[in-house]
């Protein structure tokens, strides 16, 4: 039986939970109502490796999200997801054609190459989005065994650099691989801002328009930790609970992993945690936009704000509120916004902006 009495534990709070930040949604806490699903799922014994009822149950939920053929594989974090999807996908040979900004191809640290044991084939984009006309830059070669055989397109929605793909857009890169006999990876991690900004269902720009494999980012929107791998077409890929277990992604203890994206995706937590984060951002851009020497780089259409600026503004500015350069050289840095950042956070850096501009 479970105790009563109220918990104590001997950990102190060692941070301060008023400094607030816009280095990157990761930044953020874990959304209350996936706390309380966490306290939930963990009374009494479950069996482990994810033969227990809450990974049992996700499956359904994930097949009212993306059709009854979807296959979810919880994972612990998105390179990991990455990898193992990428590596399910291909043959020892095989390569996959992505943006030179993705994030498998520039801050994997080299992961879906070295541990995936892939190629990674990449083109140069304008705006981090791929066109069936810039993968056919990589995509040629088959039968050529000096070449890492082209095998996948992979895309990231939103990408990295806060565009997003339309339905449209998505469905034409698709079947453009799959008329190449290619098979199409989509990143996920911000996939439900791309939802949110698009206001369509994440199934739209995935199982209804061909795709593949999806990664599933849980993490950046409010989770504690964990992604997911959902197989959208069992055909496209083969053993893929021996890969994950290759991979090092086999939670023990998985009920943890899928009680949270229950917490998300049961009902609409994950579109309102995307929809307040993607307002944020646009009140960020239309509050820097008629700052003197403030440019703002790329659409902001999801919860990512890219903006050039004056480097000695930018470290001025990086004393008060924490953010990253994109590319330092330039000036170009990345403001990003969370399921928790409020109006007044937005506001008081702004201010802050503004103030060390006029310095």
């Amino acid at each position: 039986m479970a105790d009563p009495r109220p918990v104590k534990t001997d950990a102190r709070r060692h941070h301060d939970p008023a400094v607030r930040g816009f280095a990157s949604d990761n930044y953020a806490g874990v959304h209350p109502e996936v706390l309380a699903a966490l306290a939930v799922a963990n009374e009494g014994h479950q069996v482990a490796y994810g033969e227990d009822e809450y990974t049992d149950h996700l499956q359904r939920i994930m097949h009212s999200h993306f059709g009854s053929s979807a296959q979810v594989f919880p994972v612990f974090n998105g390179t990991g997801a990455n990898v193992t999807a990428l590596q399910a996908l291909t043959d020892r040979w095989g390569a996959v054609v992505c943006a030179e900004s993705a994030h498998i191809n520039v801050d994997e640290g080299g992961a879906p190459e070295r541990m995936g044991g892939l190629k990674l084939l990449t083109v140069p984009t304008p705006d981090g989005k791929l066109t069936p006309e810039l993968v056919d830059r990589q995509a040629w070669g088959w039968e050529d065994e000096h070449r890492a055989m082209p095998q996948v397109v992979s895309l990231t929605q939103n990408t990295e650099l806060g565009t997003v793909y339309t339905v449209d857009e998505v469905r034409a890169l698709v079947e453009h691989a799959h008329g190449l006999g290619m098979k199409v990876h989509l990143d996920g991690a911000r996939i439900a801002n791309a939802a949110a900004s698009l206001d369509v269902p994440m199934r739209a720009f995935t199982n209804a328009a061909g795709v593949d494999v999806l990664t599933l980012g849980g993490t950046k929107n409010g989770m504690l930790f964990g992604e997911a791998v959902v197989v959208l077409n069992p055909d496209a890929v083969s053993h893929m609970k021996h890969v994950r277990k290759m991979s090092m992604q086999l939670a023990s203890k998985m009920r943890f992993l899928s009680v949270q994206f229950e917490a998300l995706l049961a009902k609409d937590l994950w579109l309102r945690n995307a929809r307040h984060a993607n307002a944020m951002a646009q009140r960020l851009a239309e509050g820097v936009r008629g700052v003197d020497g403030v440019e703002i780089l790329y659409p902001v259409q999801a919860n990512a704000v890219f903006a050039r600026l004056p480097q000695e503004v930018t470290r001025r500015l990086q004393k008060r509120f924490r953010f990253y350069f994109w590319d330092e050289a330039a000036g170009d840095v990345r403001w990003m916004c969370s399921f928790d950042t409020t109006e007044e956070d937005v506001d008081a850096f702004v201010q802050a902006l503004k103030e060390e501009s006029a310095a």
